[in-house]
């Protein structure tokens, strides 16, 4: 019987660590509520790893590496689409354009890529088939768990931290009233530069983590490091309804509205 659960019971970091401590050969589905990530194990070790609709193809996989230039990756689409990844490694080998270790440690960065992006993954349902292997047409690698499930504790703490300082990214931002601060003295990186240009009233941080193309881990990082520094601070979104007893406010029906009215006059008056 394959196991299954809920991330909210199951860390991703816990489910690593089972699959290192059992030496556990298998495939993981997680589902997630934006994608679908699909990681196969062997004897304990990552061996393979996909997300959603992300092309994971070797060929993606080298030129994201730089090991072959966007042209070449372009001709590999056109020309050699029919080939499996085991054959267009082979072909690429051959005619020298790159190794067998630029093959494995290109593999083996993406694969881990996608195991780290799932630390923050707190929603979804996952469940692990036992001794299913990667498809045959790819090229499956063997990379140890250990280094990647401290480093994911260490993320996931620091991502619970997070989230109790910025619970909400349906939030704005705008820049903390400060006399004699002059933001182009201060020294900023460049992913807090780039979310500053975004701060205003009107635009969520959720809409901001968009526009840099942050995920939430990201955007809360930088926008802490904002606030620590006292340039920035949350407040409503501008036009954003206010929410009474629950209750989006204004609300359109007008009966509603008057009663809500006057439930507010009478508390106001009670005080």
């Amino acid at each position: 019987m394959a196991l299954k659960g809920n991330l909210r019971d199951f860390t991703i970091i816990q489910l690593l660590n089972l699959v290192n401590l059992a030496k556990k050969t298998g495939l993981l589905v997680i589902e997630g509520p934006r994608d679908v990530a699909q990681i196969t194990f062997r004897d304990g070790k990552l061996a393979f790893a996909q997300l959603g609709q992300e092309d994971g193809s070797l060929a993606a996989v080298l030129q994201r590496n730089k090991k072959i230039s966007a042209n070449q990756y372009r001709l590999l689409k056109e020309r050699a689409s029919r080939m499996t990844d085991k054959e267009l490694g082979l072909l690429l080998i051959n005619a020298g354009y790159v190794t067998q270790e630029d093959i494995f440690s290109s593999l083996q960065q993406y694969f881990i890529s996608v195991v780290r992006r799932l630390y923050t993954w707190v929603e979804g349902l996952f469940h692990f088939e036992v001794n299913q292997l990667p498809p045959d047409n790819r090229i499956a690698v063997r990379v140890d768990l250990e280094n990647l499930i401290i480093e994911g504790s260490r993320q996931l703490r620091e991502w619970e931290q997070l989230q109790e300082e910025i619970p909400s990214l349906d939030m704005a931002l705008k820049f903390a009233e400060r006399p004699g601060t002059n933001i182009r003295n201060v020294n900023l990186s460049v992913e807090e530069w780039r979310v500053v240009s975004y701060v205003n009233p009107k635009n969520t941080m959720r809409q901001i983590a968009r526009a840099t193309n942050m995920n939430d881990l990201q955007i809360r990082r930088v926008i802490y490091s904002l606030l620590q520094a006292g340039l920035v601070e949350i407040i409503r979104p501008f036009g954003m309804p206010v929410l009474l007893n629950g209750r989006v406010f204004p609300t359109p029906d007008k009966d509603e509205q008057k009663s809500l009215v006057n439930r507010l006059i009478t508390r106001i008056r009670s005080i």
